[in-house]
C-alpha cells in the first residue's frame, strides 16, 4: 500500500507507548477500552467502548511529525488509521455522539456506517475512515464498486479493511467472506474467508461484497487515502451489480439496525 496504513495495537493495563507519526497523519481509535493520548503537551482521554459492537467510540486526530504517548489504565485495543501527507493539521479529539450513523442500503444489503472519519463528518488531509456494522447473514460493500482512477466521477483510493466477527452464542468462533476482483489488466482475484482480526488490502479492483455469515455479526473498519489532492470518495458500480441499488426501493431496512441506533 502506498498512501494508505492500518494497525492494530494491544496495550495491557498500566502500560504505555510511544508513537512516532513521521510522514502519515492518523487517526487513533479505541476498538475495545479506553486510553489517554498525549501530544503537543496536551493530553486527551477517550472513553472508548467495551466492543465494536456497542456503538460508536470517541477518537484522536494525530497530525504528521509528531511523538505520541498512549496510556492504558485497564487495557485498550486501538487502531491506527494512517495516510501520508505534508499537510501539518492539528492534534483533535473526536467526541463519539458527534459521529453520523448512516442506515445504508436495504433488505439484506441493509448496514450500518459510523462516519467518523469521512469527508464532510471530520477535517483530515487526506485520510478517509468509516466503521460498519452488518448483521449475521446480511451482505456490505455491495453493490460491489471500484475506486482506482481518477476522473470526474471516481476517485483514486486505496483501501483497507479490518476485521471484527461476533462469536456465535456459546462462543463459537465467527466468520464471513470478501471478493475483490480486477477492474482492469493489473491482476487481481481474491475470495477469503475473514475472521476476528483479519485485514484485506485493496490496492484496486472492484471489492465487495463482504458476507456475514448466518448467526454472526460482521464488523470492519474502513481507512482509505490516495494521490489526489482533493479529499473525495467516489465510486463507480460494477456494471454486473449495479442493477441492485435500484432493488432497494421499497424495501425495508433491516429493524435490527433501527433497533441499534
Amino acid at each position: 500500500m502506498r498512501y494508505t496504513s492500518l494497525r492494530i495495537e494491544n496495550l495491557p493495563a498500566g502500560r504505555h507507548q510511544e508513537l512516532h507519526t513521521g510522514d502519515e497523519e492518523i487517526i487513533l481509535l479505541p476498538l475495545a477500552g479506553s486510553v489517554a493520548v498525549t501530544c503537543d503537551d496536551r493530553t486527551h482521554r477517550l472513553a472508548g467502548r467495551s466492543s465494536v459492537f456497542e456503538g460508536p467510540s470517541d477518537f484522536c486526530y494525530l497530525p504528521i511529525g509528531r511523538t505520541v504517548t498512549v496510556r492504558s489504565e485497564q487495557g485498550v485495543r486501538f487502531a491506527l488509521c494512517g495516510a501520508k501527507t505534508d499537510r501539518e493539521l492539528p492534534f483533535r479529539y473526536g467526541a463519539a455522539e458527534d459521529v453520523p450513523i448512516e442506515l445504508r442500503g436495504a433488505g439484506q444489503s441493509s448496514r450500518s456506517v459510523r462516519n467518523f472519519g469521512t469527508v464532510g463528518s471530520f477535517e483530515t488531509a487526506k485520510l478517509i475512515a468509516c466503521e460498519v456494522i452488518t448483521p449475521d447473514g446480511n451482505w456490505s460493500s455491495y453493490p460491489a464498486h471500484k475506486h482506482d482512477r481518477a476522473g470526474a466521477t471516481e476517485s483514486e483510493l486505496e483501501e483497507l479493511y479490518y476485521f471484527e466477527i461476533a462469536s456465535g452464542p456459546d462462543g463459537q468462533a465467527g466468520f464471513g467472506y470478501m471478493q475483490t476482483t480486477a477492474s482492469d489488466d493489473r491482476p487481481i482475484n481474491l475470495l477469503e474467508e475473514v475472521r476476528h482480526g483479519s485485514i484485506v488490502e485493496v490496492p484496486y479492483g472492484w471489492h465487495g461484497p463482504c458476507v456475514a455469515a448466518p448467526g454472526f455479526d460482521m464488523y470492519y473498519l474502513n481507512a482509505m487515502a490516495g494521490p489526489g489532492d482533493e479529499r473525495a470518495w467516489l465510486i463507480t458500480d460494477h456494471p454486473g451489480h449495479a442493477f441492485v441499488r435500484a432493488s432497494w426501493e421499497g424495501q425495508r431496512i433491516d429493524p435490527r439496525l433501527e433497533r441499534r441506533r
